[in-house]
């Protein structure tokens, strides 16, 4: 726990119980988010517990909405999520740190590191920051869509869902990458997006047995492609052009971001490098597979991630400041 006391002491972190709820998302972000918690080590130590804290909030919202006990029917998931998501904004509108456990009386505290374990890091970091607050209503306007909407008949309905889902994250985590110029907005979006499609591309297969499809109508039905077609788990030349179609799309959206990251503090642009081009990866990843991923699901092998994240940490460190934790 060295690095971490390190970290929290270079943010300027010292009350006790903030520290263990930085420390509660720092290990939501250590077990579930591999290629995100890598390229976040190559950021300096003041920096992130920040992103941890972002991370951790956006991460139990998805345990809530995907990973919790399967017995919860999506609309008991949908109560504690709006609970949840009440607790948080009445505690970030008052100004008050103070927050509850178990917001809907079923252990709610017992997932991962738990809604009070994580939400007040996660307030200290918009106040330190002055995150807008709407890009937190919008994320929690996205997961409620997961629980009741199961496909998207166009693309700009599907990007809707993934403004809330994906691009308020990336215009989340802006001002602690410390943008060197006001332009570097819209690059922050289309990155955001496009880590998203990612993410959406590798996990069909998985999503469809959730009963969702994050790939629009009107995608599925210019290649003749229908949910039934999906669910039979072969991947014959209509789906394997819908995924073609679908990956280029993705792809565009990389190359539009790509010039962003040169916008950003020399201190955060390997770390931004690393998830750039790992999160890029699962697009090669799928395409290495033959595009078998509706019965599994492709992933960047550990020894591709060192090779990209080694040499991005050494050059991390050379461009290292130090730091104002104040």
């Amino acid at each position: 726990m060295s690095g971490l006391r390190s970290e929290l002491d270079a943010a300027g972190i010292t009350d006790p119980r903030l520290r263990s709820s930085y420390r509660a998302a720092r290990e939501l972000n250590a077990v579930h988010g591999r290629t995100y918690y890598l390229a976040t080590l190559l950021l300096p130590r003041w920096k992130r517990p920040h992103v941890h804290a972002l991370y951790g909030f956006a991460r139990y919202a998805d345990e809530i909405v995907d990973d919790l006990d399967s017995t919860l029917t999506d609309e008991a998931k949908a109560q504690w999520l709006r609970q949840w998501g009440n607790l948080f904004l009445t505690a970030l509108a008052t100004g008050s740190d103070e927050v509850g456990v178990g917001v809907d009386g079923s252990g709610a505290g017992s997932v991962g590191a738990g809604d009070a374990g994580v939400l007040p890091a996660v307030l200290h970091t918009i106040r330190r920051f002055d995150l807008p607050v709407a890009y937190f209503e919008a994320f929690l306007t996205s997961m409620a869509m997961d629980l009741t909407v199961t496909g998207y008949a166009t693309w700009d309905d599907l990007m809707v869902y993934v403004h809330g889902s994906a691009v308020v994250i990336g215009l989340q985590m802006l001002p602690i990458l410390e943008p060197v110029d006001a332009s570097a907005e819209p690059y922050a979006r289309d990155l955001g997006a496009a880590f998203q499609l990612a993410n959406f591309l590798r996990d069909v297969g998985e999503d469809l047995r959730r009963g969702r499809v994050y790939l629009p109508q009107t995608s599925l039905d210019l290649f003749g492609v229908t949910r039934e077609r999906l669910a039979t788990g072969v991947v014959d030349g209509p789906v394997r052009r819908l995924l073609t179609h679908e990956i280029a799309r993705a792809r565009e959206l990389f190359r539009s971001a790509r010039p962003g990251i040169r916008l950003l503090h020399p201190t955060s642009r390997d770390c931004l490098w690393t998830a750039f081009h790992l999160y890029g990866d699962i697009l090669d990843e799928i395409e290495r597979a033959d595009y078998q991923i509706l019965d599994r699901r492709v992933s960047v092998g550990l020894g591709r991630r060192l090779t990209v994240a080694t040499p991005a940490l050494i050059r991390a460190t050379r461009s290292r400041r130090h730091p104002s934790t104040s």
